[in-house]
């Protein structure tokens, strides 16, 4: 379990880390393009954030809502993102090559960053997912078992009631079948709980007359 754990937490460092180079390639790429197209130089940082970031965001999101109807509008959100950063990069990569590459090769260079962004961070998200799921969780109590204990106890309970009811008409002379027929229980356990009453009070007189004997004595 813990080779595991070590292994999860190296990969989501590694993944974490080629995020990062790819996000950084990106961003530089995207920033230039953005320079290039007319917004400033001091805002111009701030259109990769735009896009690159709402891959990110849109990434976790997917893998959280994962199965729920709501899922489709993240989707819809890293579809787009993912279409803008990797055309925009792409475009950036044709006006910004030397004349000596081929403009589909600068742009299939270009598109690299961002698909493994895209990639790796999904990778991310999973890892970490799975990884706290794997923890093992406490197992739910089972309804029926918290029923059949309280009905146990209670029973355990009612059973001493009937055995001390059973040893008080003893006293009053009621033989074993009247008790077994007020108890509403077969004759032969009532005189199992008796004989057992009688073992306890047998068992306890002689403590009870040590007791008395070292009471004369100190008095």
């Amino acid at each position: 379990m813990r080779q595991r754990r070590w292994a999860v937490i190296t990969a989501v460092a590694g993944t974490v880390f080629i995020a990062a180079g790819a996000f950084w390639l990106s961003f530089t790429s995207l920033a230039d393009l953005a320079r290039r197209s007319g917004i400033g130089a001091g805002q111009a940082w701030a259109w990769p954030l735009i896009v690159d970031g709402i891959i990110v965001v849109a990434t976790v999101a997917v893998v959280a809502l994962a199965g729920k109807p709501a899922a489709w509008y993240p989707w819809a959100l890293l579809i787009g993102g993912a279409l803008v950063s990797v055309t925009a990069n792409a475009i950036h990569a044709i006006i910004a090559a030397d004349s000596d590459v081929p403009g589909s090769l600068a742009g299939a260079v270009a598109a690299v960053p961002p698909v493994v962004l895209l990639a790796i961070t999904h990778l991310t998200v999973i890892l970490a997912r799975n990884d706290t799921a794997s923890t093992p969780a406490p197992a739910p109590l089972n309804e029926l078992t918290v029923i059949d204990a309280v009905a146990e106890e209670e029973s355990e309970i009612e059973t001493v009631d009937r055995r001390e009811l059973a040893a008080a008409l003893r006293g009053m002379g009621w033989s074993n079948k009247q008790i077994a027929g007020e108890l509403d229980v077969h004759p032969s356990t009532i005189g199992r709980w008796l004989t057992n009453a009688d073992d306890i009070t047998t068992t306890s007189a002689p403590d009870q007359a040590a007791e008395t004997n070292e009471s004369k004595e100190e008095s």
